[in-house]
């Protein structure tokens, strides 16, 4: 068998994990992320790797490498993870990378945010191919964003491409990492369902929570909400309006400082609203842009929902941690 490289996405909602081969996705995990605290999270990590070893006919022992992309701020010299508002107890500092190369009896692990692995995928395998300098906004449980200048995924230190912690409303709602106004706040699909419960206990009627019941789900998913849109529940198009005009404004003001040639939307909920959601958001950025003859194009994801974990393959490339 040829040698495998394992992909993982970790999110919010669902833990989404790939084995690649000769470029190849060969077997792949999906799990739902627990809402415990981050040993159960690390430990589902784990399973969705063994999962995905399992789809493809192999083990552990097959495997090259593991890359793991996290929300949050990601050390990738330690593979140490934290700021994580979205998954359990990852506000704390948990060392993911170490913790799943000790389970996986010492593999190489490679951690890195997750949008700056998703964007790798894209950059490499996806929509981001034809160009050298764009930056990738996935709209999931918060939003996440990476950018890539001149070829390269810009990494700062370590915090690098956040937009989703860049102010859109001074003194706004308040987000998950505690301060007010994010971005994340008005256009995350966690803060959106916020939103929507604080509106039904003032009375509000919604379908939203009607959906997620008949789903079966226990939280307000991607798809519960592009069901709501399409029954046209006025509290959701109402929230889905004002985080189009977030995004808008965050990304015009993106463009205006770096003047991108490409802004690809990725993520839950945007690969789940697609085409029709990036044109809304281009249309919505259009008034803020400084050369608004000029704008970046604006594109949906091309690997969609794999982006995640197959750009996480591609960061095992440069430098793996070890246990």
């Amino acid at each position: 068998m040829a040698e495998l490289t394992a992909g993982v996405d970790l999110g919010g909602t669902k833990i989404q994990a790939v084995v690649v081969a000769d470029g190849r996705v060969v077997g792949q995990a999906r799990l739902s992320t627990p809402r415990t605290d981050a040993a159960a999270v690390t430990a589902e990590v784990v399973a969705s790797i063994r999962g995905a070893l399992e789809a493809a006919g192999a083990g552990t022992s097959d495997l090259r490498a593991v890359g793991i992309g996290a929300p949050g701020l990601v050390d990738p010299f330690t593979g140490h993870v934290s700021k994580s508002p979205n998954v359990a107890g990852f506000m704390e500092e948990v060392a993911l990378g170490p913790s799943v190369s000790r389970a996986l009896d010492g593999i190489a692990v490679t951690v890195d945010n997750d949008v700056r692995a998703a964007v790798s995928g894209e950059l490499h395998h996806g929509a981001g191919r034809p160009y050298r300098n764009f930056l990738g906004v996935f709209v999931g449980s918060g939003v996440g964003g990476g950018l890539v200048i001149e070829g390269n995924i810009l990494r700062g230190n370590g915090n690098a491409g956040e937009i989703g912690h860049t102010t859109v409303r001074p003194g706004g709602r308040q987000c998950g990492c505690g301060r007010l106004g994010c971005l994340e706040a008005y256009a995350g699909r966690v803060s959106i369902e916020r939103r929507a419960r604080q509106h039904v206990q003032k009375g509000r009627k919604t379908k939203l929570f009607e959906i997620m019941e008949r789903k079966g789900r226990d939280r307000v998913t991607s798809s519960v909400i592009a069901d709501a849109l399409e029954q046209q529940d006025n509290l959701t198009v109402e929230l889905i309006d004002q985080a189009i005009e977030s995004l808008g404004l965050a990304l015009s003001n993106a463009h205006n400082l770096l003047d991108l040639e490409a802004i690809i939307l990725g993520g839950g909920l945007g690969d789940r609203l697609g085409e029709p959601f990036a044109r809304r958001v281009a249309a919505q950025m259009q008034e803020n842009l400084r050369v608004p003859e000029r704008p970046p194009a604006v594109l949906s994801s091309e690997l969609g929902d794999l982006s995640g974990a197959v750009g996480a393959t591609v960061i095992t490339m440069p430098a793996t941690f070890e246990s």
